[in-house]
């Protein structure tokens, strides 16, 4: 402790992770320290399940569920995108070397009181109950713009200008109606609100293109999802880190900032200083310099069948869009099950979670917990979201945001970029990392 460092990282969250990782690689010497005696902070997979009985004070679960050790549970559900920017990150630094992934089976979308299959392709959008006939051809007509849409050839922009026609333009030009349009936004572009249809489309075409090229990779759905957990991807950048000069330090709750003059000049643990150039932290580190923001609800449960009308898949994400339930805001659906290591066989785990916007939050995800019943064990959270009211710039304490209530990474990638290139003062140099694996 008595060492100086460049960087100390407060927190094994996986934001928190993955910028250790990407400072050890940059050359940055780290120090990464934790309240917990364990990986992932509030990204870990629980594990034997009378862990989680533990936690929520439930008692011990029945025999039926079968041997704890087979259980590891996540605290925040999250899919991967396969082309998204966290697979980018896991092939560039190669921490694909620790990870094992598996295609998640289904990609599907709430409308009317009914679950329905994504389309996958053109031919899919064509022959989806999602929508009428001449609905359809107007859907696939613009999934081919979309998919043939360059930025650099005007000639496939079809009349759009991308940086001026909005999104909301964008579905009238195609002439998509309000479904379709709820459909494209949640459940492809993943949008978290409907603020994006008065913004420039080219984010929208983007987003929808992403899909598809993730979708394209497996073909069942674009997701992907660690076996064993996602508290797996925490550690594997901690291993990353470790091999390039990282050090980490579990297991020291009195961990605390200290400043001088209103600037970072290290860590308190255990009666003993480490001093830094900088500090890379979650909220919970730094309490006076963020804001709650909001709140999410997340619920547990643990199944004995796959959710109906999915075709019997042992993993899928079913987005409810905001508009379908009268919400300002979706709610999210991750499924997987015993095929990931993470239940027990003929056992499946399903997490339901959504932005808070009433004071009854249990009620507001009623209808996804109506669409997987029976439920056999629940387990519900509800947490604040926090965000840096500091930007770092004068502190030098760089502060992640809390984990949003969407089901896949995106956002998570988005906050872990801004933040790494605020503390670092510039973008990741992906040709620093040296005998890197490149497959997934």
């Amino acid at each position: 402790m008595d060492e100086e460092y460049d960087v100390i990282v407060l927190g094994t969250g996986l934001k928190e992770c993955i910028i250790s990782g990407m400072m050890s690689v940059m050359g940055k010497k780290v120090l990464h320290i934790d309240r917990n005696s364990y990986y992932g902070g509030e990204s870990a997979s629980i594990t034997p399940l009378e862990d989680i009985y533990k936690k929520f004070g439930m008692g011990t679960p029945a025999e039926k569920l079968g041997r704890g050790r087979d259980w590891n549970i996540d605290l925040i559900p999250k899919f991967l995108m396969a082309n998204g920017q966290l697979v980018k990150l896991l092939v560039g630094t190669g921490v694909t070397r620790y990870l094992e992934f598996k295609c998640v089976e289904g990609s599907y979308v709430f409308k009317g009181g009914k679950v329905y299959k994504v389309p996958a392709d053109e031919k899919e959008a064509l022959t989806t109950s999602l929508m009428g006939l001449f609905e359809k051809r107007r859907f696939r007509k613009f999934l081919i713009f979309v998919t043939e849409f360059d930025l650099e050839n005007p000639k496939t922009w079809q009349g759009v200008d991308p940086k001026q026609t909005t999104a909301s333009k964008l579905y009238e030009k195609f002439g998509l109606d309000n479904n379709t349009a709820d459909v494209t936004g949640h459940a492809l572009a993943l949008y978290l609100n409907e603020a994006y249809k008065n913004e420039p489309c080219l984010d929208l075409i983007n987003r929808v293109k992403l899909y598809y090229e993730s979708l394209a990779r497996y073909l069942k759905s674009p997701y992907l999802y660690p076996l064993y957990g996602l508290g797996e991807l925490p550690q594997g950048f901690a291993r990353l880190s470790a091999i390039y000069g990282g050090t980490y330090m579990l297991d020291r709750p009195d961990a605390e900032i200290v400043y001088e003059d209103g600037k970072v000049v290290g860590v308190k643990a255990q009666g003993e200083v480490a001093k830094c150039k900088m500090v890379v932290c979650d909220p919970s580190y730094a309490t006076d310099k963020c804001k709650t923001v909001g709140k999410v609800i997340r619920a547990i449960c643990i199944l004995d069948h796959p959710i109906k009308d999915t075709k019997d898949s042992l993993s899928t994400q079913i987005i409810i869009p905001q508009n379908q339930v009268n919400r300002t805001h979706d709610i999210y659906i991750s499924m997987i099950s015993a095929t990931h290591f993470v239940a027990a066989k003929g056992h499946y785990l399903a997490i339901v979670s959504t932005t808070v916007e009433t004071s009854n939050p249990e009620e507001e995800i009623r209808v996804a917990l109506d669409l997987i019943s029976p439920i056999e064990q629940k387990f519900v959270s509800v947490s604040e979201l926090k965000e840096p009211t500091d930007d770092g710039s004068t502190s030098k304490v760089f502060i992640t945001k809390s984990y949003d209530a969407t089901s896949h990474f995106e956002t998570t990638c988005a906050d872990v970029i801004q933040v790494f290139e605020r503390a670092y003062g510039g973008k990741f140099d992906y040709d620093k990392v040296q005998n890197t694996d490149h497959e997934m």
